[in-house]
């Protein structure tokens, strides 16, 4: 992997925080020459729900930008909160008008995932493959 497609950044679990993490995320995708529109909006949602579901006073989380020699693009928001492990809501439930962020985040990811961070964090990851889901 080329180190100059790697970002790894802290941002404040705020709503400015989350809009920081997406137009960051739309401009080093320009500068690498990636098309970005899916990845933005994955960023978007998992940065919103790090700032709803995942946020601790006084934490912050972080955003991970990966992009492989291969043209996956690997996506990390890691929060403060391990106990709140996201799910993708009950087929039931979609007449919701909330809780449809990480379907927005599986049919745009070739694969997602939640892993356990130290500092009782955890991090939600997707990946997005060359011709699928934008990268």
């Amino acid at each position: 992997m080329n180190e100059k497609n790697h970002l790894r950044i802290q941002l404040s679990a705020t709503r400015r925080g989350a809009r920081l993490a997406r137009l960051l995320t739309e401009r080093h995708l320009v500068d690498w020459g990636v098309p970005f529109e899916e990845a933005v909006q994955v960023v978007a949602e998992l940065a919103a729900n790090a700032v709803l579901h995942g946020r601790v006073r006084g934490r912050d989380f972080r955003l991970g930008l990966k992009l492989h020699d291969d043209g996956t693009l690997r996506i990390e928001v890691t929060d403060a909160r391990c106990d709140r492990i996201p799910r993708t809501p009950d087929p039931a439930a979609q007449d919701s008008e909330t809780g449809r962020g990480l379907l927005i985040v599986a049919a745009y990811a070739h694969r997602w995932g939640v892993d356990e961070a130290p500092a009782h964090a955890k991090t939600v990851w997707a990946e997005l493959a060359p011709g699928r889901g934008g990268a």
